[in-house]
Order: structure tokens, then C-alpha cells, then sequence
């Protein structure tokens, strides 16, 4: 499950990154919103699957999944332009996205209510 909130959280990523492009710099009120919300949302999807991912498995394919996504998107939306250099990249972007992902070890169990134990003081 943690895999997947994490994924949701690489497409409000996308989704704010492409999404700050129309706001116009926050003078438009209603994209500079759903930015915004686009931003909480993803950061707080992202905490909640560090709590059993480790954090920089989690930080590197939340950023990859952005990454990757807004490039696709710039080129789709804004036709910003995709050389095949930009495209060998983010061919590397992937393949280290899902490598992360498949030598990850796997999600920690923690019990509701319990911090993991590195979040104690």
C-alpha cells in the first residue's frame, strides 16, 4: 500500500510542477489553489509512505516520478522540447526510478498508534 500512496503522491507532484506554470507567478487565484492543494497533498501522501519506506527510497521515486512526469508533460502541454539527449535522461530516470523500487527492502509494519522506532526521542 505504501508503494502506492507514494506513486499517487509522484502525480500530485507532476501535477503541482505542471500546475505552477499557470498560475502565472500565484497571480491567478484559482490555479495558484489547486497548486497549493496539489503541493499539501502530495508532500502529505509522501510522509505518510516514509512512515514505512525508507526515506530516501521513498524522497528519490516521489522526486523521479515528478521529474519524469513533468518533462512528458512540458513536452505534451507546453511543447518544450524532447531531444533524444533529453530522452535518453529520462530513460535513465526511469530505469532508476523502478531499480530503486525493486531493491527497496520491504515496507516496515508498524502498529497504529506507534511511532517507528526512529521517530522516537
Amino acid at each position: 500500500m505504501a508503494w502506492f500512496i507514494l506513486f499517487v503522491a509522484g502525480l500530485l507532484e507532476i501535477a503541482w510542477a505542471v500546475g505552477l506554470k499557470y498560475t502565472h507567478g500565484f497571480t491567478r487565484p484559482v490555479p495558484s489553489v489547486l497548486t497549493i492543494g496539489a503541493i499539501v497533498a502530495s508532500m502529505y501522501l509522501l510522509s505518510i509512505a516514509a512512515r514505512t519506506l525508507p526515506i530516501g527510497t521513498a524522497y528519490a521515486v516521489w522526486v523521479g516520478i515528478g521529474a519524469a512526469g513533468t518533462v512528458i508533460f512540458g513536452n505534451v502541454l507546453f511543447r518544450e522540447p524532447l531531444t533524444v539527449s533529453r530522452g535518453f535522461f529520462l530513460l535513465l530516470l526511469l530505469v532508476a526510478i523502478i531499480g530503486l523500487r525493486l531493491s527497496a527492502p520491504a515496507p516496515a509494519t508498524v502498529p497504529s498508534g506507534v511511532d517507528a522506532p526512529e521517530a522516537r526521542s
